[in-house]
């Protein structure tokens, strides 16, 4: 009679083993045109006001986010009516922030990613000309404490890189290090990153004695997710001797090594990272943004392939499989806001309170995996 279980077992391994393949390089740019063919059609007016709970123009964040994976799906699959839609969405704000040449909030500013791209494909002068001066005031600007919740470290600091590269100015690095060392170590009280645990708190809002219902810190998923990507990101455009560039590697180091673990037997993280019982479940975004971050450490040499690969297949098949629809559409996104209870309850079918930004992570997780060496 055992050996029925055995061979049970045996058989289940088996079939565990041949679904935990990596997908052709093929395969992942299908999924990843799928879902963006759904979005491109969806919104063929790359200008339209974006209407929730009140409207809002097409250049915040949310939007700005999706551009940044399209971006990085041109690298990978070169369309060129990614570039055109891209252009489109730029030249219908007139390469303009939402709040203008002065605003301080990073969300405003997450556009310039794309703008500042753009340039570089096609220098005119109009695609630059307000990001940059956007940056360059707050680079004047002693005050340092604008990032007060740590999503703003992924839509301000690849601006502050890319600039710093492409001027070959470091008052651009010593600018975003000073930002990024207040949120770390300084807003909230002793800063927003737990160096016993390895994550970030959201802001001020969920630092101790803030608890969980299980009693644990509050990590949210998606926030911490946005830290991957900022120190990816910004590590991906720096040169290697660029000043703080060390920090910021350490960090994706130590963030990475506390994420692994966490992870959910079906490849996704919950929305809580250390409290699976507070809305826990299948989530989108944050295991999107995790697994670009582990595709990009095994690419560049910084993660052991053999201890970080299995999670990144996991995920990376969770999200292809159980994320995108038939149609396109990805399913188990939560809405914007700022922890676990937020745009609850998910579903595969349920469509959040914006589509762009799932989007834009799963395309910056797909575009690192199909750099992948076989």
């Amino acid at each position: 009679m055992k050996k029925v279980p055995l061979l049970l077992c045996l058989l289940l391994g088996g079939m565990s083993a041949v679904a935990q393949k990596l997908p052709s390089k093929t395969e992942v740019i299908a999924s990843m045109r799928k879902a963006n063919d759904y979005f491109m059609q969806k919104w063929p007016d790359t200008g339209k006001p974006i209407v929730t709970n009140k409207t809002r123009p097409s250049n915040i964040w949310t939007r700005a986010v999706y551009y940044e994976g399209l971006m990085d799906l041109y690298k990978v699959d070169p369309q060129q009516r990614y570039i055109d839609y891209a252009v489109a969405w730029g030249e219908s704000h007139k390469w303009g922030l939402r709040s203008g040449l002065l605003t301080h909030n990073a969300d405003d500013q997450c556009c310039g990613q794309t703008y500042i791209d753009l340039y570089m494909m096609d220098k005119k002068p109009e695609r630059i000309r307000d990001i940059k001066a956007n940056m360059d005031s707050l680079v004047k600007n002693p005050n340092c404490t604008y990032w007060t919740w740590i999503d703003a470290l992924q839509m301000g600091m690849p601006v502050f890189a890319k600039l710093g590269v492409l001027y070959k100015d470091n008052a651009y690095f010593e600018k975003m290090y000073q930002m990024y060392n207040h949120s770390k170590t300084i807003e909230g009280g002793k800063g927003l990153f737990n160096p016993e645990d390895g994550l970030w708190w959201r802001d001020k809002d969920f630092v101790p004695p803030y608890k969980e219902p299980n009693g644990q810190d509050c990590y949210w998923s998606r926030g911490n997710g946005w830290i991957v990507a900022a120190l990816v990101r910004v590590l991906e455009i720096m040169p290697k001797n660029a000043p703080h560039r060390d920090e910021y590697l350490q960090m994706y180091k130590t963030m990475m090594k506390a994420l692994l673990p966490l992870q959910r037997e079906d490849g996704f993280w919950n929305v809580s990272l250390h409290d699976p019982t507070n809305y826990g479940g299948k989530e989108a975004t944050g295991t999107s943004l995790f697994a670009y971050g582990m595709a990009w450490g095994i690419n560049h040499g910084y993660l052991n392939a053999k201890q970080y690969k299995p999670a990144l297949v996991k995920a990376w098949n969770a999200l292809a499989t159980e994320s995108v629809q038939p149609t396109g559409f990805l399913g188990w996104v939560q809405g914007t806001g700022k922890e676990p209870k937020d745009g609850q309850p998910l579903a595969i079918d349920k469509i959040p309170d914006f589509e762009d930004y799932g989007l834009g992570c799963f395309l910056l997780a797909g575009s690192e995996i199909v750099r992948m060496k076989k």
